[in-house]
């Protein structure tokens, strides 16, 4: 059996690049910098409470993280043929979106924006409209 030192932030990397996750990607969803989960993947050790959240924003188990080796993952991908779940020593019982939510976020903000400008311009011709009846029984009266 091979022993070697166990350094969580490279299982944490392998397993990132494995899912298709992004450090952008990650780092959002844990609400950090990218900056923070590279400083996190050149890690030796994490706490507990840190390994928790890692372990559920990439959909896997605090186990997978610890115990992960280039070897296990191989034969698990060689031998998994349904990718209609996710079940596993790697999977987990989490759904891990393979998109970047910066990118989702802007788009929201575009469509905010875009939705914004139109009850903006709805206002004005309803403003011009009023000016244009207070004009007309203006007219009337005198």
């Amino acid at each position: 059996m091979q022993t070697e030192t166990m350094h969580i932030g490279r299982n944490i990397s392998r397993i990132r690049e494995l899912r298709g996750i992004k450090q952008e990607t990650l780092a959002a969803a844990m609400g950090v910098s990218q900056q923070a989960i590279s400083k996190l993947e050149q890690s030796e050790h994490v706490d507990d409470d840190r390994l928790q959240l890692v372990a559920e924003k990439l959909g896997v188990t605090i186990d997978a993280i610890k115990h992960f080796s280039e070897e296990t993952a191989v034969n698990y991908f060689n031998n998994f043929h349904d990718n209609s779940t996710n079940h596993g020593p790697f999977m987990g019982h989490y759904s891990v979106a393979n998109f970047n939510p910066l990118d989702e976020l802007k788009k929201a903000q575009e469509e905010i924006k875009k939705l914004h400008d139109e009850k903006v311009g709805l206002y004005e011709r309803m403003l011009k409209d009023k000016d244009l009846v207070i004009e007309a029984l203006t007219k009337q009266k005198g």
